[in-house]
């Protein structure tokens, strides 16, 4: 197949990776795999050194002329079957593209968390109207597009996954190394956030809640965006608890699982969490909030355990039991590197994309 993603976004996010795979893995498996997005952009320096076929691209707006005629030129000159749009402006611009051009080629759009702008009548009938599928990474993404307004026959469930190889850059003597760089104590208790600013507020709350020697370390918040939290942790007299490491590197962060006793992530948008699979593949058990792609991901007691959005005393209490009770932590992590490494590995997701892309090309 002939395949073409577009994305305007792709910096450091959880779907930039998620792109990354199966893009990558695709065109592993010999298809012939174009991605247009921004030359600045992580993703375009992520698949730099793979088979996929990069094209440097701007997307300006929603209804961008000169974008719609450049996505014209790479159908026509590449034989494209299908158009993957990741976000918002590549998908408007790759439907009108089809549409003003008459392109024949398929385009699927890829939604990654549950839709923020859904919805609003004409956006619904434009994307039922002119878009051949879309694919939610969650049941929960799909829920909230239908109750939306987009026909339930028109979304398709494909799950993210995880690769093995993203995990052999770690190195087990930098746990100790970290640890000793934090002035991390034995007998300290380490509860990881890894997410872009998504409700930490509640985490911190949990962290009053909590003995003095647990502590938290966030990655992933702009550390403009961390220094709104400073009241909040400044009331609570938790400064000395808490370390913010703002945006660093994928390697790092892996690195960085090494060390937490606990993965806690308080977001309520997630389609479904990269940093939530990081954690099971990497053997620390994991508490979140039961909301969208979580559901998906978690199932309570088995391989995590769910707090409601909002409730800071259960977010506290899973954090003591998943620290304090022995035989459950064993489960959690048994259960959700099996989650983790098996139910959503990466080789399924790039079978299911392939399973849907050929089964519409041939419609």
């Amino acid at each position: 197949m002939n395949i073409l993603f577009l994305t305007y976004q792709g910096d450091i996010a959880g779907s930039t990776n998620s792109i990354s795979y199966l893009t990558a893995g695709l065109a592993e498996r010999g298809h012939n795999v174009y991605v247009g997005c921004r030359k600045e952009a992580l993703l375009y320096s992520l698949l730099s050194n793979t088979k996929v076929k990069l094209i440097e691209m701007t997307f300006k707006s929603k209804i961008d002329f000169a974008n719609m005629k450049h996505i014209k030129k790479i159908v026509e000159d590449y034989k494209i079957d299908i158009i993957n749009p990741q976000s918002s402006k590549d998908r408007y611009n790759a439907n009108l593209a089809k549409f003003f051009y008459r392109l024949p080629v398929k385009v699927v759009h890829t939604r990654r968390q549950t839709p923020k702008s859904s919805g609003i009548f004409i956006q619904n009938w434009f994307y039922n109207n002119f878009t051949d599928l879309i694919i939610a990474v969650s049941d929960e993404v799909k829920a909230e597009l239908v109750k939306s307004g987009i026909k339930e026959n028109k979304v398709k469930v494909v799950y993210n996954g995880t690769p093995d190889y993203k995990y052999n850059i770690i190195d087990p003597e930098k746990g100790k190394i970290l640890k000793e760089k934090y002035s991390y104590k034995a007998g300290d208790i380490i509860i990881g956030s890894i997410s872009r600013k998504k409700e930490q507020d509640q985490i911190i709350k949990a962290l009053g809640k909590l003995p003095e020697n647990y502590r938290l370390l966030l990655i992933g918040i702009h550390n403009h965006e961390f220094k709104e939290y400073e009241g909040l942790i400044n009331s609570l007299n938790l400064k000395d608890r808490i370390i913010s490491l703002g945006m660093i590197s994928g390697e790092e962060t892996l690195n960085h699982y090494q060390i937490l006793d606990v993965d806690v992530l308080a977001s309520n948008m997630e389609g479904l969490s990269q940093s939530l699979l990081e954690a099971m593949y990497l053997g620390v058990p994991v508490t979140a909030t039961k909301a969208a792609g979580n559901i998906s991901l978690i199932k309570d007691g088995v391989n995590g355990l769910f707090f409601d959005d909002g409730d800071i005393d259960k977010i506290a209490e899973n954090i003591k039991k998943i620290t304090e009770d022995k035989e459950l932590r064993k489960k959690l992590t048994m259960e959700g590197k099996k989650t983790a490494r098996i139910d959503f590995s990466i080789n399924r997701v790039i079978e299911n994309y392939e399973n849907v892309f050929e089964k519409l090309i041939s419609q």
